[in-house]
Order: C-alpha cells, then sequence, then structure tokens
C-alpha cells in the first residue's frame, strides 16, 4: 500500500509540474519584496494563472496578506504550507451528497456525461479495468448512440477487457440502451453498470434533457439508480469546465468528478475552484494515457504536488 500511494503520489507530481513551476517559482520570486499593495497584486495575478478561480484567489490573498501582518519574514515554505493548509480546508469540507447504496443484488449502476473530446469513453474503459482487477464483473452500455464511432470504440474496449456490452444500432435511443443494459446486469448478476453517454454540448438544453431522460428510465428498473452519475472534464480546459460542470449538475445532479489530462496542464488549480464552488466530490484523475494513470483522486497528494510540497 506505501508503495502504491509513494507511486500515485510520484505521479500526480509529475503531472502538475507545469502549474508547480506557477506557483512556487513565481511566489518564491515575490519573497524579499514589502508586501505591499503591488505585491499582493502579484500574487494574485500567479494564482489566477493557475486558474483557481475569483472567489479561490480572493480567499487566498486575504488569508495570506492577515498571516503575513503578523509575520512578515515569512519564508517560501511557509507561505506554502498556508496555501496548503487553506486549500486542504476547501477540498475537505463536506460534499453535497452521501454516497447511493444500490438494494442487495442490484449492480451499481454508473452514468458517465461529459463532452465531446474530455476523454469519457476511454475513461469508462479506464474504470471497467479497475474494477476488474477488485473483482468485480462490469457490464458497458454504449449509450452514445449519436456517433457509430463512439459505440464501435466501446465496443473494443469491451473486447479487450473481456466485459459484457449491451449496445444498439446508430440514432437508437440511448435510454433505451440504459434500460436494456440495467436490465441485463440484473439478469446476469453484474455488480458494476458504466453507462456511456453522447458528448453533449454544455450549452445545448435539449440534449441535456435527453440526459434526463436516461436517469428516468434508469429509476423505472432501479429506483435508486442511477447511483453514480460522474462527470469527466477535460482539466485542460481550466475555467470552461468548471462552466461545464455548474450546467450538467443542473440538469442531471452529479455525485462525482472524473478530471482528465491533466498532465502537463498549467490550470490545475481548478479542481479547487470547482470543489469550492459546488461541492462535488473530485473520485478520479486523469494524468496520463494508460490505465493506471487514473487514479483515485487524494485531496493532499494533490496539493502537495500542486504546490511543490515534498512529503
Amino acid at each position: 500500500m506505501f508503495s502504491f500511494l509513494k507511486n500515485s503520489y510520484e505521479k500526480i507530481k509529475k503531472a502538475f509540474s507545469a502549474t508547480r513551476s506557477v506557483l512556487a517559482q513565481r511566489i518564491g520570486a515575490l519573497l524579499g519584496k514589502p508586501w505591499d499593495e503591488n505585491t499582493l497584486e502579484s500574487l494574485e495575478q500567479i494564482l489566477y494563472e493557475a486558474d483557481l478561480g475569483t472567489r479561490c484567489v480572493e480567499e487566498f490573498v486575504s488569508h495570506l496578506q492577515s498571516e503575513l501582518r503578523l509575520k512578515p519574514q515569512q519564508g517560501l515554505a511557509e507561505i506554502l504550507q498556508l496555501l496548503k493548509k487553506k486549500s486542504l480546508d476547501i477540498l475537505l469540507s463536506p460534499p453535497i451528497s452521501a454516497p447511493i447504496i444500490p438494494e442487495s443484488g442490484d449492480p451499481l449502476v454508473h452514468l458517465i456525461v461529459g463532452i465531446n473530446g474530455s476523454g469519457k469513453t476511454t475513461t469508462i474503459a479506464k474504470l471497467a479495468s479497475h474494477f476488474q482487477k477488485e473483482g468485480k464483473k462490469v457490464l458497458l452500455g454504449a449509450g452514445d448512440t449519436f456517433r457509430a464511432a463512439a459505440i464501435d470504440q466501446l465496443g473494443l474496449w469491451a473486447e479487450k477487457l473481456s466485459v459484457d456490452i449491451v449496445k444498439s444500432k446508430p440514432g437508437a435511443d440511448p435510454s433505451a440502451v440504459a434500460f436494456d443494459a440495467i436490465s441485463a446486469a440484473k439478469a446476469r448478476g453484474t455488480d458494476i453498470v458504466l453507462i456511456d453517454t453522447a458528448g453533449r454540448l454544455q450549452n445545448k438544453t435539449d440534449l441535456m434533457m435527453e440526459l434526463e431522460k436516461i436517469q428516468k428510465t434508469c429509476k423505472k428498473l432501479m429506483p435508486k439508480a442511477p447511483h453514480e452519475t460522474w462527470l469527466v472534464l477535460d482539466g485542460s480546459h481550466g475555467q470552461n469546465a468548471l462552466d461545464q460542470a455548474r450546467v450538467f449538475h443542473k440538469h442531471v445532479p452529479l455525485t462525482g468528478l472524473i478530471v482528465t489530462k491533466l498532465d502537463g496542464s498549467a490550470k490545475g488549480g481548478i479542481l479547487l475552484a470547482i470543489y469550492q464552488e459546488l461541492k462535488i466530490p473530485i473520485r478520479w484523475i486523469g494524468i496520463g494515457e494508460k490505465a493506471e494513470d487514473l487514479i483515485p483522486f487524494e485531496p493532499e497528494a494533490y496539493v502537495e504536488a500542486l504546490l511543490g510540497i515534498e512529503s
């Protein structure tokens, strides 16, 4: 377990190297200067460029300003520790909802949503691989019927992983695919169902309504389903990722986030901004192409990697 955690931390640290250089190095460059209005404005700009968002930046700067009034000679290590504590205060605050537990004998149903290009279908395959390694029986539902390529891609992953898949022809009703997937999972004694959905643009209300219909269809078979509705976000999108989370959550209440493509991004602070506003748990982060590069989100490891703090 220690080895796993250490390897995960090293992966996270590498993934956030771009953001870390923005934060730690540029904050360090401010040391030795008086903490006046100009210096604090520079600090504010540094935090904005790491995509922490307006609310987060204002709170961080206000907090540091108060601390530096009391101890104006604090070094970089002390300042980073102050930022770490403030970050963890945000990330460890209670989420909006508790996990929903399926009825005894029912499969755990995950509805996976997100826009095209976020890495949604590949993420589903990585989740299936992870659950398989835990000894779970997994079934995939190819609910992105708007794109034939999406059905084919998920089918290839199902074949590669040797997991069941329920799919239909392009243009079929996505709700019907969800219904059939859950029915099949119940009949086959499946543990986990992962239902793909179309890459819906967050400003298309009609497509959001279709997601609501899928959720309602799930409940016809299992009143508590879907037990999880996870939004896949491209971490390199910065503030646009926050906008996506707001709109999806309005139409289909989210129980978790998966943030992909964080490797090489200088916008790693967006995770803080999203959680601070919406309190939707960040379940997984994607920091590479391999299945093992989708790792459970650990707040402390994330914050230390973000700020360049060695644990």
